[in-house]
């Protein structure tokens, strides 16, 4: 049985500059990285599949007896990110039934803590396929994440686009933290796999022009585009700002009754 522990993480292009050096520093200090989609990842490392994963917000603070969070990595926003986006046909107050990109936890209860007083009663919500011209087709609104973002803007359709990072800092003044690296609490890591997850992010901006021309052929997306995505609009490093945002978000799930108690936020060591 090998030694290795197992280190999931999405391969969206925002974790890029996170996902390229921790792959880089996997046969020195003992993790095989594991590819999946958040959602995924969340459920493997709650079953134990996975030692520590990159997963949702949500899914650390309402498994936060079961985790430690990894310092120094996450991925976040101030601001507007492009790729977590309320997409409508016509007003918000008129929104009956919306979409859910069936990969996302913390855009779908970011969703309903931004607009559950703006859209009417008793709102229907369904986890599908993420295909925005179906999800637009059956619904009146629909949770869009990920790569798929920088298509809705390039719609011609006419829909109206919300983008929740931005709603969030306009609600709060605080950056939103996405994703967190989450570690389970019967796994030891070691001082070596501490330090190359919180130097990940400086040395993902090292790496930066590379990963600019990977993801562009990979995607087929503008090159200035990529760089202004990941230079820009994603914080990579789990700040004392985003710690703050993190706990903003605790508060508010625990104030909408997304969870049950208020988690202290407790580090690996």
């Amino acid at each position: 049985m090998s030694s290795l522990l197992k280190f999931g993480f999405h391969d969206f292009l925002n974790a890029q500059p996170l996902l390229v050096p921790l792959q880089a520093a996997a046969p020195k200090v003992g993790w095989e990285l594991v590819r999946d989609v958040p959602a995924n990842l969340a459920d493997r490392l709650h079953a134990g599949e996975l030692d520590l994963a990159m997963i949702p917000s949500i899914e650390y603070l309402a498994h936060a007896d079961a985790y430690r969070l990894v310092p120094g990595a996450c991925i976040a926003s101030r601001g507007a990110v492009d790729t977590v986006l309320l997409v409508t046909r016509g007003p918000l107050e008129v929104v009956r039934t919306v979409a859910l990109d069936e990969r996302s936890r913390t855009s779908a209860t970011l969703l309903r803590i931004l607009f559950e007083d703006v859209f009417p009663p008793k709102v229907q919500y369904s986890r599908i396929h993420p295909d925005i011209t179906h999800m637009m087709r059956t619904c009146d609104a629909a949770l869009v994440i990920g790569d798929q973002g920088f298509a809705v803007h390039d719609n011609a359709e006419g829909w109206t686009v919300t983008d929740l990072s931005q709603r969030w800092l306009e609600l709060t003044g605080r950056a939103f933290v996405h994703a967190v690296v989450a570690v389970r609490r019967e796994a030891a890591l070691t001082p070596a796999m501490l330090k190359a997850v919180a130097d990940a992010p400086a040395q993902g901006r090292a790496l930066m022009d590379s990963i600019v021309r990977e993801q562009t052929k990979k995607t087929g997306l503008d090159a200035n585009g990529v760089r202004d995505y990941l230079e820009t609009k994603i914080i990579y490093t789990l700040g004392p700002g985003e710690v703050e945002g993190l706990e903003a978000f605790r508060d508010q799930c625990f104030q909408k009754k997304v969870l049950n108690m208020r988690p202290a936020l407790e580090f690996a060591e």
